[in-house]
């Protein structure tokens, strides 16, 4: 991280090394005496929660500012589907079929590079989170075409260390769940949801809440899969009963392949979107 310090003030990474150079004594070597910023114990204490929340929200924004990346591409989806090559270890045959959107997310995140790469490389920078499967497609996609892609990583009881095709300075690492799905959503230009399970289907319905209720702008929002999609959720049924407007299933679009997800992307507006719903002008229907 480049230092960018405009105080005359003596820095404080400076002070981290001073302080633990000193003779020791019960005095210096009691808890007590440690630099508040550099006590993991006590940083980690219930009552530091707040701090701990915001600390998590700045680092990834700092950095991600300091890279130049102004929005991104969110790839949500299943970390157990296989790539095909890998698709014979799936744990069902069902998982294994699903393996072709390992290519289709891989592919997706290589022409949305090689465009955002032609375009200086600021934007629409594709953001994962990190792990296998899906997540793995999409910044292998990136690191194909030569680009950089985050992965934003959630700390779990079975550990598992990111993909290799992570950006490493733009691997990073979370305790909270909120903080993480913030930063998936701040920047994000268009959100991208593969097949998956609990955790997708949890930051999927985050997202069209938050875009529902206006906390967030209508973004291209594209399920992959209407087959899974529409196996798994009765959309309709939804808006049957009520319970969402029938305005709501406007919200989303699906597609199937790489290639219809950039051309959505490419031609999006709101009213775009709307035309090309089913019974709305599209000649597919």
């Amino acid at each position: 991280m480049k230092d960018d310090r405009h105080s005359s003030l003596r820095d404080a990474r400076e002070d981290i090394h001073t302080a633990s150079d000193v003779p020791l004594t019960p005095q210096s070597a009691s808890p007590a005496y440690r630099l508040a910023f550099a006590d993991n114990d006590f940083l980690c204490r219930e009552e530091l929660r707040p701090v701990r929340l915001q600390l998590e929200l700045l680092k990834p924004e700092l950095m991600l500012d300091e890279k130049g990346i102004d929005s991104t591409i969110v790839l949500f989806g299943g970390a157990r589907i296989p790539a095909p090559e890998a698709r014979e270890t799936a744990r069902t045959p069902r998982l294994a079929e699903l393996s072709s959107f390992y290519d289709e997310a891989r592919r997706f995140a290589r022409i949305m590079t090689e465009k955002s790469l032609a375009a200086g490389g600021h934007d629409n920078i594709i953001c994962t989170g990190g792990g296998p499967g899906v997540m793995e497609a999409g910044n292998r996609g990136a690191e194909d075409a030569g680009g950089m892609s985050i992965g934003l990583s959630i700390v779990l009881p079975h550990e598992q260390a990111p993909n290799a095709h992570v950006t490493p300075e733009l691997s990073f690492n979370f305790h909270y769940f909120a903080i993480r799905k913030m930063h998936f959503l701040m920047r994000a230009r268009a959100i991208c949801v593969f097949p998956g399970g609990f955790g997708t289907m949890d930051e999927m319905f985050e997202a069209l809440t938050l875009i529902q209720t206006g906390r967030m702008a209508q973004v291209p929002f594209l399920l992959f899969g209407k087959a899974f999609w529409e196996e798994v959720v009765n959309w309709q049924a939804l808006a049957d009963s009520g319970t969402i407007s029938d305005e709501d299933l406007e919200l989303f679009r699906f597609v199937d392949t790489a290639d219809e997800a950039v051309e959505i992307i490419e031609t999006w507006t709101p009213q775009a979107m709307r035309s090309r719903l089913p019974g709305r002008g599209d000649p597919s229907s």
